[in-house]
């Protein structure tokens, strides 16, 4: 899912479908500097990813966002962050801690 998301123009993808719902890849490809064919195999990565469906509508697929599985992906980010974030507090404690210590052992020398 994360490769998925890497790439610039799957990412507009996602955010074009996001503000104007389900949409063709030829409606898509008006809207971004790549081909059509280009927007179609950008769609397939998406909908391997399972961040897109696209459903058949007569005689053009229509793709719409897959907001659950963002939802899952933007909650594991978010605890991911909060790991890393009390991580570095730890670090920087630890670090703040030191410097304390070398500050302390200066001022006792003199």
């Amino acid at each position: 899912m994360l490769t998925a998301l890497a790439d610039p123009t799957r990412r507009r993808l996602l955010d074009l479908l996001a503000v104007r719902g389900a949409a063709s890849a030829t409606e898509l490809a008006g809207d971004l500097p790549v081909t059509r064919q280009a927007v179609v195999k950008h769609l397939a990565v998406l909908d391997a990813a399972g961040l897109v469906a696209g459903q058949r509508v007569g005689r053009e697929v229509r793709f719409e966002v897959r907001s659950a599985a963002l939802d899952a992906t933007a909650r594991w980010m978010a605890t991911l962050a909060a790991d890393w974030d009390r991580r570095l507090a730890r670090i920087k404690a630890v670090a703040e801690a030191a410097e304390a210590a070398e500050v302390a052992a200066r001022e006792s020398e003199r």
